[in-house]
């Protein structure tokens, strides 16, 4: 629920890592890589390469056939996408198998990068914004749930003692947990994440690690890093780790929150002690505010992106009594009901996206929008429900999907790396709406059976 993006104390800076893949492989004893990249939906495909084929993997890359890979604009027709490692995300991962490390992936297609790729699509973006001497830094909140699923499909969590109607915090349902919590913790520190904080969340079996902010594309990486990482950790206790935004109706979901800067030429450009609204924000973070606000209902087809989220963003009350899921784009200062909270000076929380969302692809979103705030000098109004009415989040994938194909900056914002993107990623998602719309369900059959 709270994430530390206070400028960090300066300190020597290690020595560079070996940009060969290889030899960084050898000195850790790892003797199996996985060559890892995401699809639109952000499903982790990847392949494991032995370490005596890391040069030709780091120089030639390893093919996939694209259209089995899943929702990454391929038919069975077009030719193989070629994923080439990005060295500076190498990760060893001694704690899911001894032996092993992964390496985050950018696809190609014929010797260019495939416009489809969520990690692609980000790094244009992020050019972008490079271009207007801008950086994105940000932090990321995953949250997710601890479960078991019986034989006959239903979910409870899995720590059976936690049972509580208000679970947050609980520091017995935290110390149940402690060999799994603590194993995530000590993995992501000794990666040099900076995991600060691992808490019990507010519904019964959720949990949320913290880790530090960095460069927006590190952060994605971490992210789905992170994901992997506690999901097979968790397999390994005999548990699935879930990032469904909501798997149970009565009970708090699970949010993906950003916390957003901008940054030039390594100062921060936030903070602004003059700020008369109260805040310490600057001019430019304003506009970059205004802007994620005036691009809130087409963003969260991203931010937001299943038929699950929305069982999220409209639920009305919870166990706990409680919901933390903004339903309005508002901002304001230190206060969670908000789409935007503003924690302090040095940063803004976007509240609006869940643990389904991909995180390139959100990142890149937001930033698009938060880029056109910047160009076109808006101003977000008042802070809170006074502020500016801007219309409501949407309440179903189908009006979010919506409201993103009548978004050129949102749109634009995906296919940043080439066209098409936008209206393939909508397409898949009225195609996961209607899925869902035309099944039967135990709703139905209470309601309906005999009520007529």
């Amino acid at each position: 629920m709270t994430l530390d993006m206070s400028p960090a104390t300066t300190v020597e800076q290690p020595a560079a890592p070996s940009s060969d893949l290889k030899a960084r492989a050898h000195a850790d004893g790892v003797r199996f890589l996985l060559a890892m990249f995401v699809d639109l939906n952000g499903k982790p495909c990847a392949k494991l390469v032995p370490v005596e084929a890391a040069d030709e993997l780091q120089h030639e890359g390893v093919g996939f056939a694209g259209y089995a890979v899943g929702a990454i604009g391929q038919q069975p027709c077009d030719p193989d996408l070629i994923a080439i490692p990005d060295v500076e995300s190498y990760t060893p991962l001694p704690w899911v198998r001894e032996g092993l490390a992964l390496v985050h992936c950018d696809p190609h297609v014929e010797g260019v990068p495939w416009h489809f790729a969520p990690r692609v699509i980000l790094k244009k973006v992020l050019a972008e914004a490079a271009a207007r001497d801008l950086e994105l830094f940000a932090g990321a909140e995953v949250e997710y749930f601890l479960v078991h699923r019986a034989a006959d499909g239903s979910l409870a969590p899995a720590d059976g003692k936690d049972t509580e109607a208000r679970p947050c915090y609980d520091a017995r349902g935290l110390t149940r947990m402690y060999d799994h919590l603590t194993g995530v913790s000590t993995a992501m520190n000794a990666l040099g994440w900076g995991n600060y904080a691992n808490d019990h969340e507010d519904a019964n079996g959720q949990f949320e690690q913290n880790f530090a902010y960095a460069d927006a594309l590190t952060t994605a990486d971490r992210v789905i890093t992170a994901r992997y990482l506690i999901s097979v950790l968790a397999e390994q206790r005999g548990m699935t780790a879930t990032f469904m935004p909501k798997p149970f109706a009565d009970r708090t979901g699970s949010g993906m929150h950003l916390h957003l800067s901008l940054w030039r030429d390594g100062a921060a450009q936030f903070p602004d002690a003059t700020d008369a609204r109260g805040f310490g924000l600057s001019p430019l973070a304003y506009r970059f505010l205004a802007g994620i606000l005036d691009h809130a209902p087409g963003l969260q087809a991203v931010l937001a992106p299943t038929v699950n989220s929305y069982k999220r963003t409209g639920a009305t009350s919870t166990r706990s009594g409680a919901t933390w899921s903004p339903r309005r784009p508002t901002y304001g200062g230190n206060d969670r009901t908000h789409f935007v909270r503003i924690p302090d000076q040095h940063r803004i929380e976007l509240r609006g996206g869940d643990g389904s969302a991909n995180p390139y692809l959100a990142l890149a979103a937001v930033l698009a929008a938060g880029l056109d705030g910047i160009a076109r000098e808006v101003d977000p109004g008042a802070p809170g429900a006074d502020g500016v009415r801007r219309p409501e989040l949407p309440p179903t994938l189908l009006h979010a999907v919506e409201a993103l194909a009548a978004d050129p900056v949102v749109t634009g914002g995906l296919d940043a790396a080439g066209p098409g993107v936008a209206e393939y990623f909508a397409a898949q998602k009225r195609e996961e709406f209607f899925d869902w719309h035309g099944s039967v369900g135990p709703w139905e059959h209470d309601r309906y059976l005999t009520a007529f």
